[in-house]
């Protein structure tokens, strides 16, 4: 469809300020850093309402000729940035590495900042270095405080002042839910965007890379609490809302919960049905639908338990028997085994005992054929002679019978240790035989009690089987009925939660008016800065503001992305000045210039800034801008431009020095 003309034209930005409003309810009027309390000043930077200027030129852009080697970065604008930040409450500086740096080059370095708020000048004195001395006073004497050594005060009486005037109980309420601590840290984090969120969305306000520690819901990945807190902020949501959002959030996470359950257990019960057809055979059959397909499960399942029930097994009787068998076997074989060793052993002594009687018998048999021919065992001559002769010196001679006998009684003892060694070797070799049948008698007893255990295992393995696809259908049962229930209960809660939704995107219209107001402001920024050929709007969605901005087609570009996020912030300055929210109209923008975002349009954010204050007698709002980029010329002095820093050389910087 073609869009209609717009018949009543770009509309100018138009600011009526609330009733009785005669300077901002919250601004920062000074910023001083000490390199030690009651020292000399390092630094002493005064701030006005209105337009404030921090300028750190390159080289290029240095007009003066004196840095034209000089970059732009390192020269401290982001520690001014976060120091305000500190100031205001934040709980660090600036990084760890960063404030460890610091720390060392300025022990007992502290800084100060004078705060109005609602026209009391708050004195705030923090340390940067080892020192724990917080303080925070109304109508103090910031010099005084800074050189003096009172009792810690902390920050509280500050945090706490700006929550009881500024942003009310009511609104901390409607915050709190998120937070345990004080409203203001949260307002503070969307005033003054991380640089190193880059300007990216309209509800990035910290990030991780910062170490700001800065509380929920202004941190975290969650954008949903930083949606809710800004709209409290704008007066975009009221307690029944928040209520109803409460509500809708724990619904949501419940239905998440049992969701994410839900898919797993409908995971498991694809793999187990898959399973069991397998295991039961049944991926041959046309399978039915659940829960039909649970009957069969069973019907097969109980059929493989009967089967398993009728398998031939040996009973217990059979396996005793086999088992004695075996037993007696082995004990015979044993029996056998031990009397081969024995004989085995007894061999090699009779064999000795036959070889020593074999010895023996050629000298018996010597004797005795001497005792028969004897020979004089003095003068060896045979008897016979010496009788003859008359020999008279020996009266002994040898008896052959004796002799004879001897012979004869070692000769039996040979055939007997013969006949033993022969009886021996005859009982080894039938030990032996007897030893290769007892052998295989256990082999027998052995296979067969392996058999019949094999038999018993495989019934009860088979049966046992049987019994767990039992189980397993039954386990299958439950998983199916449990998740038909949870179905049922999802059902519900869904539609219990698109109820509520409803209900919510009711509350949305309702305040569809709070967002139209920022609209009428977004959109004259947008052609301000763009063209007035531009169309923009703002528009609420469940989760989310979407930033619209049509130039001949809706733009998204990196460069369009950041435009949106600025304009929407100098929207809400320009309501806060009107008194229509509960933030005050202040912002810290810190070197804002992304992408390719053109230096024309740079500058007349610049340009809108100062007519934004121009359109009051005295400025209702302060905005502080850090940038590298030269501010518009007409723009690039006092009273806007507040500060120069230089990266170089060092006592250009903002603490003068190199760290």
């Amino acid at each position: 469809m073609s869009q209609q003309p717009d018949l009543l034209g770009p509309q100018p930005l138009v600011i009526t300020p609330a009733t009785g409003m005669t300077g901002p309810r919250l601004w920062v009027r000074r910023l001083v850093i000490w390199g030690e309390p009651g020292g000399e000043k390092i630094r002493d930077i005064p701030l006005r309402p209105g337009l404030n200027i921090i300028w750190s030129p390159d080289g290029a852009d240095d007009t003066s000729g004196e840095q034209n080697d000089a970059i732009g970065h390192g020269s401290g604008k982001t520690l001014f940035s976060r120091l305000i930040r500190y100031c205001l409450g934040e709980d660090r500086f600036a990084t760890e590495a960063q404030r460890e740096r610091i720390g060392v080059a300025f022990l007992n370095g502290i800084v100060g900042a004078e705060v109005i708020l609602d026209g009391v000048c708050w004195a705030i004195v923090r340390p940067l270095g080892v020192r724990r001395r917080h303080m925070a006073v109304p109508n103090g004497n910031l010099e005084e405080i800074a050189a003096g050594e009172g009792a810690s005060t902390g920050l509280e009486p500050f945090i706490d002042a700006v929550d009881q005037t500024l942003l009310t109980p009511a609104l901390a309420d409607l915050v709190r839910p998120r937070t345990d601590g004080p409203t203001w840290p949260v307002a503070l984090a969307w005033l003054t965007r991380d640089q190193e969120c880059r300007f990216d969305d309209v509800l990035d306000w910290r990030s991780p890379a910062s170490d700001s520690d800065s509380p929920m819901p202004a941190s975290g990945r969650e954008k949903g609490p930083r949606l809710e807190a800004l709209r409290a902020f704008l007066m975009a949501i009221t307690p029944e809302e928040q209520q109803l959002r409460t509500e809708v959030s724990k619904l949501d996470e419940q239905r998440r919960a049992l969701e994410q359950e839900a898919g797993h257990r409908h995971w498991t019960i694809e793999r187990n049905q898959t399973r069991l057809v397998s295991a039961l055979s049944l991926s041959d059959q046309t399978l039915p639908e659940m829960p039909l397909l649970l009957d069969l499960m069973r019907k097969a399942a109980g059929e493989h338990v009967a089967a398993a029930t009728q398998l031939p097994a040996g009973s217990k009787t059979e396996l005793a028997i086999a088992r004695e068998d075996f037993e007696a076997a082995r004990t015979e074989w044993a029996r056998l085994d031990g009397e081969r060793i024995r004989i085995e052993a007894s061999l090699p002594i009779e064999e000795r005992v036959l070889s020593q009687i074999k010895g023996d018998l050629p000298g018996l048999s010597f004797s005795t054929v001497e005792a028969e021919s004897q020979v004089c065992p003095i003068c060896e001559v045979p008897i016979d002679r010496a009788i003859a002769e008359k020999c008279g010196l020996s009266d002994k001679l040898h008896d052959p019978d004796a002799c004879r006998a001897r012979w004869e009684k070692r000769q039996q003892e040979f055939q007997e240790q013969e006949q033993k060694l022969t009886t021996l070797r005859r009982d080894k070799t039938n030990v032996l035989q007897q030893l290769a049948l007892a052998k295989q008698a256990i082999d027998q007893r052995a296979t067969r009690v392996a058999s019949i255990e094999k038999a018993r295992d495989a019934r009860e393995t088979a049966w046992y089987s049987a019994r767990r696809l039992q189980d397993d259908v039954d386990r299958l049962v439950d998983l199916v009925s449990t998740q038909e229930l949870a179905t049922k209960d999802l059902r519900e809660l869904t539609t219990k939660l698109e109820t509520k939704r409803n209900r919510l995107g009711a509350f949305r219209d309702k305040q569809a008016r709070t967002f139209g107001r920022m609209s009428e402001k977004f959109d004259p920024i947008i052609r301000r800065v763009v063209g007035h050929d531009a169309k923009s709007r703002t528009t609420l969605s469940h989760n989310s503001i979407d930033l619209s901005v049509d130039m001949g087609g809706d733009r998204t570009t990196a460069a369009i992305e950041s435009l949106k996020v600025l304009a929407f912030d100098l929207a809400a300055l320009c309501l806060s000045i009107e008194g229509v929210t509960r933030i005050p109209a202040f912002f810290l923008h810190d070197s804002p210039r992304e992408a390719d975002l053109g230096l024309s349009i740079y500058h007349e954010l610049f340009r809108l800034v100062r007519e934004i204050e121009e359109q009051t007698d005295q400025p209702l709002f302060q905005y502080i801008v850090t940038t590298t980029t030269r501010p518009p010329q007409d723009l690039a002095s006092e009273p806007w431009l507040r500060l120069t820093l230089r990266g170089a050389p060092g006592n250009e910087r903002l603490l003068r020095c190199d760290l």
